[in-house]
């Protein structure tokens, strides 16, 4: 591979592989909260959230965590403002105390904190502003959770993000640049001293909630009740029920960090432990298990370049179909399988899996999204078993186009614009409107 192209793959891990404390859209506004008032200097007396669409519909059902089960916009940029670290980013609620939870009940009370959706702006749009004397801050975000692309205090622009395409490309990696081959051809040579530090904290993070999600009492504790109903759990059902328990703790407010893919949390856990159960489960070493979790998140960042950051397509079906992708990767290179098999496999895999159930809806974060998992993860890997015995849906069946890529490039499509009247019903349906 030519070191151009090798590091673009790595710097694309490097960007979307993030550490993140709970789910990001609430957490997005808390980093906008905190920021706004480390840039005012002293607490503010009141605040404003402006949020599009998507960030209100992914926040209006979870738990924030560390604020004592509370939900909401409000809660989410009073708690970031009282208690919040910018510095830490996307884990900036990691510090708060009960005396930050005590102040942020109060806040709440008094109605210190208003919020307002916002149309005809980027589908991740989020600004805080705050107020304190005669003195304001605005915090505005937008495109990715941590990406502040502006900072106004008392009027004065101090910060605004007008990096070019090519500096964004050099330090985040260009998606636009990988596909299924070249995906395959970095997680064969990429090179364990550059990958482990990036991946090791993914299985380690993201393992953990999913502990934790299986001994707890999280959510609706799909990933629990799917073990506890098995007597003899097949690989299946194990691989489901990790996914899906890390989502019913971190859904329900887990303190506990995650290891993010395309800004989502859930879809960094739906990529993550299908691999490390089937690594389990078969003996997979470290390496061989690292190759194949490089292949899965290159994959589902490259599907959701076509589909979209935020929209009405539940992004845990394009991550679990990468993971899928990513399992017969590690099952046919453990058994020396040559490229084109591995090439062919994971072609089949992803075509069968995102023509099943792509396009289920996503109607916000919430205790529901779990389920999604455990229904999203089991139709991709019967995608992976059909594909592993040579069957895959043929072209000019519905949305299966003539290879692997271009069924990729349709449904992404379909979910981010022939679902874009569906996400905004969605919003309404919400709203009560």
């Amino acid at each position: 591979m030519k070191q151009i192209d090798y590091k673009n793959h790595l710097n694309i891990l490097r960007h979307e592989l993030q550490v993140a404390l709970g789910c990001t859209e609430p957490i997005a506004i808390a980093y906008a909260g905190a920021k706004a008032r480390e840039v005012l200097g002293k607490m503010p007396e009141s605040c404003h959230i402006r949020c599009s669409g998507n960030i209100v519909k992914n926040v209006k059902g979870v738990t924030v965590p560390n604020s004592g089960g509370l939900r909401g916009m409000e809660v989410a940029a009073v708690l970031g403002i009282v208690g919040g670290d910018p510095n830490r980013e996307l884990a900036v609620l990691e510090g708060v105390t009960d005396e930050d939870r005590a102040l942020t009940r109060k806040l709440l009370s008094e109605k210190y904190c208003t919020c307002e959706l916002v149309k005809g702006v980027e589908n991740l749009y989020i600004t805080a502003e705050v107020k304190a004397g005669g003195d304001s801050v605005s915090v505005e975000i937008q495109e990715q959770h941590n990406n502040i692309t502006k900072i106004v205090k008392n009027g004065e622009v101090l910060f605004e993000k007008n990096e070019s395409r090519e500096t964004g490309v050099e330090q985040e990696g260009d998606p636009e640049k990988i596909d299924i081959r070249s995906i395959i051809e970095f997680a064969d040579c990429v090179e364990m001293k550059d990958v482990e530090p990036i991946l090791e904290p993914q299985i380690r993070y993201n393992k953990a909630i999913s502990e934790e999600g299986l001994h707890g009492e999280w959510g609706v504790q799909a990933g629990k009740s799917l073990l506890a109903r098995a007597k003899e759990p097949d690989i299946h059902i194990k691989a489901r029920a990790a996914a899906s328990a890390g989502s019913d703790a971190r859904m329900a407010g887990c303190p506990l960090p995650v290891v993010i893919n395309c800004g989502s949390g859930n879809q960094g856990i739906t990529v993550t432990m299908p691999i490390v159960a089937y690594a389990e489960e078969y003996g997979a070493d470290a390496e061989l298990t690292y190759r194949a979790l490089a292949l899965a998140n290159l994959l589902a960042v490259h599907q959701k370049k076509y589909i979209g950051r935020l929209s009405a397509y539940c992004g845990v079906v394009s991550a679990a179909a990468a993971s899928a992708c990513g399992v017969a990767y590690m099952l046919l290179r453990g058994r020396g399988a040559d490229t084109e098999e591995v090439y062919g496999a994971v072609c089949r895999t992803v075509t069968n899996g995102i023509c099943t159930i792509g396009g289920m809806v996503c109607d916000g974060a919430k205790s529901s999204c779990a389920t999604k998992i455990s229904v999203a993860v089991e139709n991709a890997l019967m995608a992976m078993d059909l594909a592993m015995e040579g069957h895959v849906f043929q072209p000019g069946e519905g949305l299966t186009m003539d290879g692997a890529e271009e069924t990729i490039q349709a449904v992404g499509r379909m979910g981010r614009e022939g679902m874009r009247e569906t996400d905004i019903e969605i919003l309404n349906i919400m709203l009560g409107h």
